[in-house]
């Protein structure tokens, strides 16, 4: 379902195709800048299987756990898939603090989600050193999670598009913890100088965003949208 949340065409993070070498990737991206991947994986055949029905047929009754979507602290709640679907799914409050906002992004069972998983095919690169793990979610047009850092990664977007706002590790952007992505957007964004703005870009389908270790990110969905993500840990 299509969002009412505007879609920005300016896009300052750097796009790579199916040529970018894995050396290269090394050499540019992987330690220093994020980058847009297109062209490099074909998951066709998971997105087929990522549909409402085929999700609700497939992990209708099972639980998932749903997150707040605030930066430190996550209140955990578990549901039925399909209650999640059926009654939690659907645009952002924007006057809705992000401790009250539940997110369905990371806690996967794998007993239960990893034969799903099997059908995805990662981005070819990897980091030295590390091991990937996915985090699969299903959120509503307006939602997202604010900012906050952790290790390396891979997020595409299956279905919907997925807006990124992202810093690097020694520009702590200026944020209210428990403000939701689109509250931020509405308030503190406009307000923010040239040089103080973020990179930023809106990933559409089959698109992959590369972000290194510790680089400050926030999503915002402007569709209902499903994604998912490959950490090196």
């Amino acid at each position: 379902l299509a969002g009412t949340v505007p879609e920005e065409p300016r896009c300052t993070v750097e796009r790579a195709d199916a040529s970018l070498t894995y050396s290269v990737f090394l050499q540019r991206f992987a330690f220093s800048r994020p980058v847009i991947l297109g062209g490099v994986t074909d998951n066709s055949a998971f997105r087929a299987l990522c549909t409402r029905e085929k999700l609700l047929a497939a992990f209708g009754p099972f639980p998932v756990r749903l997150s707040t979507a605030n930066t430190y602290s996550y209140r955990k709640v578990d549901v039925p898939f399909q209650e999640y679907v059926e009654h939690l799914l659907r645009p952002q409050d924007p006057v809705r603090l992000g401790s009250d906002t539940l997110y369905f992004f990371g806690d996967n069972n794998f007993t239960e989600w990893g034969p799903l998983f099997q059908h995805y095919v990662p981005p070819p690169f990897r980091i030295p050193g590390t091991s990937p793990a996915y985090s699969f979610g299903i959120a509503g047009s307006g939602s997202g999670v604010p900012f906050h850092w952790h290790g390396p990664g891979f997020s595409e977007v299956i279905f919907g598009r997925k807006r990124w706002f992202l810093y690097p590790p020694d520009k702590t952007p200026h944020f209210h913890p428990n403000e939701t992505t689109l509250a931020w957007l509405q308030h503190t964004y406009p307000t923010l100088p040239p040089a103080q703005r973020p990179l930023e870009c809106t990933l559409r389908p089959g698109e992959v965003l590369y972000f290194p270790d510790r680089w400050w990110h926030a999503t915002l969905n402007l569709d209902t949208s499903v994604f998912i993500s490959t950490f090196l840990g």
